[in-house]
């Protein structure tokens, strides 16, 4: 929902140009949520789901620590405040040259997925702590995260076995139960998973001490989803499940259920076309799209709220796209968007909880379109 501040600076500020506007009391509002959902969870916040420096300056000064994805994202969290030892170098996929880096600015945690990148980290990142990354199924995710990153839980005991034998901290394991994800139940599958690592580990003497249990925690879209406390009760159950009395340090990784409902582009209504006499679906074009941060529209998989002045009035199907001279630049065909008729040109709409994932998706000058403004208020 859009806040009353973030009204209140479009009615005076009146940005031109489509603009991402973010309210920092929901942001701290959702950290506060975390905090009190999984109370024995620190909490590292996605960088990269919006890494605009005021986020990360209010985080940072509220003790969050920061899962991040390249040396860029490192610098940032640490010019917002974060020491380095509140930082995770999260992607499994890294330069070599850039674990150098990240080890030079004191990071000594770092993500793995396959005994190639623990060797890399051995090479250049002495005595770090890694973690390893197995595959979820990620059902019940509307963004699935499967296939690209992670093993299978049977390599990743070959994995962190082959970084304690060169010397690394085998600390545990990570998973990403998919973006979105509205299923209760989906860490539980995961963390027995994990419990099935560490104990074959322990056997060997290999003593692992973290799980790492990603993000997923969800933002509210065209559908209710569960609170922060739902997830916190569900997950504490399934540790209690597959650990018993011997739960370990856990760390959670919020990034869309932390700034998403935070967010709201402003956006305006180019064209209002037919493609026949006869066609009952008209084509809205907006002046914003895939390339301008609404890159979650792919596949239709994120169905953002859209609010109108006309809202209230008879509605009819549409089909929604942006303004680029590029055939995908269309967000929703395969299930038209229902907007009211009397809806014109020139006509400003708000695109709710777009505050994660917008901004960095955006191209930097896809047909001449200058990246989406962002305000932070």
């Amino acid at each position: 929902m859009a806040t009353q501040r973030i009204l209140d600076f479009l009615a005076t500020r009146r940005p031109n140009g489509p603009c991402l506007v973010v309210d920092l009391d929901v942001v701290r509002d959702n950290f506060r949520a975390f905090e009190k959902a999984l109370p024995d969870s620190k909490i590292y916040y996605a960088v990269k789901a919006n890494p605009a420096p005021e986020i990360l300056r209010l985080l940072a000064s509220m003790g969050s620590s920061f899962d991040t994805a390249s040396v860029a994202e490192i610098e940032m969290a640490m010019d917002a405040g974060a020491p380095a030892e509140r930082i995770s170098f999260g992607n499994t996929i890294k330069k070599e040259r850039d674990i150098q880096r990240a080890y030079e600015l004191g990071i000594r945690l770092f993500a793995v997925d396959c005994v190639e990148e623990v060797e890399k980290i051995a090479r250049v990142a002495p005595g770090a702590r890694v973690f390893c990354r197995v595959l979820t199924d990620g059902e019940g995710a509307e963004w699935p995260l499967s296939r690209k990153f992670g093993c299978v839980p049977a390599m990743a005991v070959d994995v962190l076995r082959r970084a304690k034998a060169l010397g690394l901290d085998a600390y545990g394991v990570s998973f990403h139960v998919g973006s979105q994800q509205c299923d209760l139940t989906a860490w539980d599958r995961a963390l027995g998973d994990a419990r099935r690592v560490f104990a074959t580990l322990a056997e060997e003497g290999i003593v692992l001490r973290m799980v790492n249990m990603g993000g997923g925690f969800p933002t509210r879209y065209l559908k209710d989803v569960p609170a922060a406390q739902a997830y916190g009760q569900a997950i504490f159950e399934a540790l209690s499940k597959h650990f018993g009395n011997q739960i370990p340090e856990t760390i959670i990784e919020p990034g869309r259920g932390m700034v998403g409902n935070a967010g709201v582009i402003k956006s305006e209504v180019v064209l209002i076309s037919k493609k026949a006499d006869n066609d009952n679906v008209r084509w809205v074009y907006l002046d914003i799209g895939k390339f301008g941060g609404l890159a979650e529209t792919m596949d239709e998989a994120i169905r953002y709220p859209i609010v109108t002045a006309h809202d209230g009035g008879e509605v009819a199907p549409c089909v929604l796209a942006g303004p680029t001279c590029d055939s995908a630049d269309v967000m929703y065909e395969k299930t038209p968007y229902p907007l009211p008729l009397s809806l014109t040109i020139g006509d400003e709409v708000l695109i709710e909880g777009t505050g994660a994932y917008t901004t960095t998706y955006a191209s930097v000058a896809f047909n001449g379109f200058e990246p989406l403004r962002a305000y932070v208020i």
